[in-house]
């Protein structure tokens, strides 16, 4: 078993590793093939797993197997569907940048939907967190009307993706977590290969890269990594767990620089401490309302 304190700093850096994987999968892979593959290799996995461990959907129920799939469709689905399609415009930071106002609106959301309540010290951490990816991305777009219109595309993916997880944290919360898992990713494999066959023209090749690059983040990153994300979503609340997201820009400007040889500014860092001190201050105490 992974410590409850170390799953947020393992999922930040599992999550950070797939932007290096996916950067090096799209030379070899069309965006929503890549996805479509990366997931149908995670349900298979799964549907192994569960019928191996003889997981039974009739304790899940239809009404809430159906909000399972739902939010697995947003999440893992559109929500990696749309900046992938972004990656192939822009370098992994400025997407990682933008997948970082996760929090913010995760919080918003939670408030209103979840009756999650946050301290004033944790609104000052949102704001905070905002700042820094805000000041680092307005620097990013700057340099070309392409990296916009990439990290549009990762803006959408941040919409999907935290529609997905207020969905699971009002309808999916008492789900066993292997069951749920199970159901999320057949339905979000389903919705990529479809989105695939209709939406692309795909391009492959089996190159060492691409068969590394889906192994990755098929097994590490959306096995264990959202793994990770979910269970600390059941046990915590929307906007504490979301707020790891503020770690992901730098952490990948970090990946990215000594695996990729990507450049390291100084705007960059400076984006990373402010994002990072908003996190700390967001994961300091958020807690569910009583029922």
């Amino acid at each position: 078993m992974i410590p409850a304190r170390a799953a947020p700093f393992l999922f930040v850096l599992l999550w950070s590793s797939a932007f290096v994987a996916v950067q090096i999968g799209l030379r070899h892979l069309s965006p929503l093939l890549f996805v479509a593959v990366r997931l149908v290799l995670c349900a298979t996995v799964l549907t192994a797993i569960a019928l191996w461990r003889r997981v039974s959907l009739r304790r899940v129920g239809w009404r809430r197997a159906m909000h399972c799939a739902i939010a697995g469709v947003l999440m893992n689905g559109i929500g990696l569907m749309v900046p992938h399609v972004g990656l192939t415009m822009t370098t992994p930071a400025p997407i990682a940048l933008v997948q970082s106002l996760t929090p913010l609106l995760s919080a918003g959301l939670g408030v209103v939907m979840l009756g999650e309540r946050l301290r004033s010290r944790q609104w000052l951490g949102m704001v905070l967190g905002f700042a820094g990816v805000a000041a680092v991305a307005a620097i990013a777009a700057l340099h070309s009307a392409r990296l916009v219109e990439g990290m549009a595309f990762g803006l959408g993916g941040v919409v999907s993706f935290v529609a997905g997880t207020i969905w699971f944290g009002r309808y999916c919360r008492g789900v066993p977590l292997l069951a749920g898992a199970w159901i999320q990713f057949l339905a979000a494999a389903a919705a990529a290969v479809l989105s695939a066959s209709l939406l692309e023209t795909s391009r492959w090749d089996l190159s060492l890269g691409a068969v590394g690059a889906v192994a990755w983040n098929a097994g590490a990153v959306s096995l264990g990594g959202m793994g990770l994300y979910v269970l600390m979503l059941r046990d915590g609340t929307a906007a504490r767990t979301t707020a790891n997201f503020y770690l992901v820009p730098g952490t990948t400007a970090l990946l990215t620089w000594l695996l990729l040889g990507d450049r390291l500014t100084a705007p960059t860092l400076a984006g990373f401490v402010v994002a990072g001190i908003g996190c700390w201050l967001v994961s300091s105490g958020a807690r569910p309302a009583s029922a």
